[in-house]
């Protein structure tokens, strides 16, 4: 399955909803929330062990968030590369 997150704050709930394996997007704002020095940053890096985290890059960019600022392992993707998530996930959860 793949998560859109577009909510910010992210409730953590949202992070206890996906399964092992599934693809979790950050965009819009919710991307202000997945940094390093975040209060989210534990619960990130421990989903990091099961699923995909990914960020959208023009949504860090327009925020002046750079790639070595986010949690690690959370991967940059461009569009072309979320219409490929979107094409491979059947069912897609929009987190708004």
């Amino acid at each position: 399955m793949l998560h859109l997150v577009f909510q910010s704050p992210i409730e953590t709930a949202i992070l206890e909803r996906s399964d092992s394996g599934d693809v979790i997007v950050f965009l819009e704002n919710s991307v202000l929330r997945i940094l390093q020095k975040g209060a989210l940053s534990d619960s990130l890096s421990r989903q990091l062990t099961t699923n995909r985290l990914c960020v959208l890059s023009d949504d860090i960019s327009v925020r002046g968030i750079m790639a070595e600022e986010l949690v690690k392992g959370i991967e940059v993707i461009d569009y072309a590369e979320l219409v490929d998530l979107t094409i491979k996930n059947t069912v897609i959860q929009s987190w708004c």
